[in-house]
């Protein structure tokens, strides 16, 4: 009778001291997936995906900067996020917002951060597969992220996503708030896409 060798999780640091080869990847509970190069699609960022990625930034920045000192920070560009330990879990998000608490334990030389957002959002890209972005979803919200934010450019959608709530889904004509975790925060879902 044959086993099968055990799965061999990494940590944090083994993942981010993977050579940089142009294949894009996330770690969920210690297990690398792939998510572009050799046999997987290669991610494409369109013109469309940075146009929204960069509205979206732009938004809650806008809301961020209007908040009391000491305010929350607003991460964008994949930036790598430790979202939980043993297994570790590290994921590249799109948009980021996090409480003053964790932008103030951040150093400026950090790798990744080491907590999870109050909110992330993900822009779809051409070459995304809805298993990853579930995945992706699901890690958050176990990790203790109160919304995720899905965006959909060609059909100007955002499904948002809570821990104590079922999924509802938003179109460019309503508007989005993100009551009580961004206090104030409102805007129409038209904005994310330049209209």
């Amino acid at each position: 009778m044959t086993t099968a060798a055990p799965i061999k999780l990494l940590t944090n640091e083994q993942f981010l001291a993977m050579a940089e080869d142009g294949i894009e990847r996330m770690l969920v509970d210690g297990i690398v997936y792939q998510l572009s190069g050799e046999d997987a699609e290669m991610t494409k960022r369109n013109p469309t995906h940075s146009f929204v990625q960069a509205n979206v930034t732009r938004i809650v920045g806008v809301w961020t900067q209007a908040q009391l000192q000491p305010r929350g920070r607003v991460y964008c560009g994949e930036v790598g996020f430790l979202l939980k330990r043993n297994p570790d879990t590290t994921v590249g998000i799109d948009v980021a917002y996090v409480d003053a608490q964790t932008a103030a334990q951040t150093p400026p030389d950090a790798d990744v951060v080491e907590a999870a957002p109050v909110l992330a959002v993900e822009v779809l890209s051409p070459s995304d597969r809805q298993e990853r972005i579930m995945m992706k979803v699901r890690s958050y919200l176990s990790a203790g992220t109160k919304l995720v934010w899905v965006i959909e450019p060609l059909f100007e959608t955002v499904s948002v996503y809570r821990p104590d709530a079922k999924p509802t889904m938003l179109n460019s004509g309503q508007e989005l708030t993100a009551e009580p975790h961004l206090p104030g925060f409102r805007c129409k879902v038209a904005e994310f896409f330049g209209n």
